[in-house]
C-alpha cells in the first residue's frame, strides 16, 4: 500500500509541474517572448494543453472570469496539494 501513496504523490507531483511549466510557457507566448512557429515549442505546448486542459474546463465553468485573468490553475494547484497532503496523512496513519 505504502508503493501506490507513494506512486500518486510522484504522479500529483509530476502533474504539478506540467502545469506550472504550462502556465510559464503560455505567459511567454502571450507576451511575444517565445515563437509558437518552433516545432519543439509547438508540440510541447500541444502535449501539455493536452494534459492540463482537461482538469481545467471544470474548473473554467464554475470561476467567474476576472478581467482576463485565468485563476482556474491556482484552484487546481491548492486542490492537487489537498489531495497530497491527504495521501500523506493516510499513509502516516498507516505506518
Amino acid at each position: 500500500m505504502y508503493a501506490i501513496f507513494q506512486l500518486l504523490d510522484s504522479l500529483i507531483s509530476l502533474y504539478l509541474w506540467c502545469l506550472f511549466i504550462f502556465v510559464i510557457l503560455s505567459w511567454l507566448i502571450n507576451f511575444g517572448i517565445v515563437n509558437t512557429q518552433n516545432r519543439f515549442i509547438y508540440l510541447v505546448m500541444d502535449f501539455l494543453y493536452k494534459i492540463t486542459e482537461p482538469a481545467l474546463r471544470p474548473i473554467r465553468r464554475f470561476v467567474p472570469n476576472f478581467g482576463g485573468i485565468d485563476i482556474s490553475p491556482i484552484i487546481l494547484v491548492l486542490g492537487l496539494i489537498f489531495v497530497r497532503n491527504l495521501i500523506m496523512v493516510d499513509l502516516v496513519k498507516m505506518f
